[in-house]
């Protein structure tokens, strides 16, 4: 008798899953054409910009016991997208960088990978970023120029991972103003 009554349990629970799954497929379809000009305009490209939306959904609904009922489904999506894109864009600078390093070097692969300096950048911007606090360089230096994911860097630093992304978003901040403030005074000039 026990069992007779745990089976329509578990059946209204599996139809309220799969209404819910219907109802965010429904609303993502919906969101497709403004995903797709958001898409385009980040990339440029109409292939590309069609992948990041194909993509964005299916991450969507591959997540979507993320998402929280009664919140923007529409920031949600876009968020999820622009993440796709970031992610896309370090992944084909990586395959840049690795194809350059073997087409001078075919073995370069069974080297041991060089490490990012800040050598490689302007002197202007090495100036400014040597000027920064070591709390925001240390971030700065493993999550950008060593391309480190935020939790990677926060595990080597061991500081929480919000500390990394604070002090990644207001060393960048920094940085910016430092590099900005001579670039207006040259122009004025």
């Amino acid at each position: 008798m026990l069992a007779r009554t745990a089976a329509p349990t578990n059946a209204r629970k599996n139809n309220t899953g799969s209404n819910r799954v219907a109802q965010l497929c429904h609303e993502l379809t919906a969101l497709r054409p403004e995903l797709f000009g958001r898409a385009l305009r980040l990339s440029r490209s109409p292939e590309t910009a069609e992948d990041l939306v194909q993509d964005t959904v299916e991450r969507a609904i591959r997540f979507q016991d993320t998402f929280q009922t009664g919140t923007s489904l529409r920031a949600w999506a876009h968020q999820i997208l622009f993440s796709v894109f970031i992610t896309r864009c370090r992944r084909t600078r990586r395959e840049r960088n690795a194809l350059d390093v073997l087409a001078t070097d075919p073995c370069a692969w069974t080297a041991p990978e060089a490490r990012s300096d800040v050598a490689a950048l302007s002197p202007p911007v090495a100036a400014a970023f040597r000027a920064l606090p070591l709390n925001f360089r240390a971030v700065l230096v493993l999550v950008d120029l060593e391309e480190m994911s935020y939790k990677a860097a926060a595990k080597k630093l061991r500081v929480p991972l919000g500390t990394v992304m604070s002090r990644l978003h207001r060393g960048r901040k920094i940085l910016a103003q430092k590099v900005s403030v001579p670039e207006r005074m040259r122009a004025a000039a």
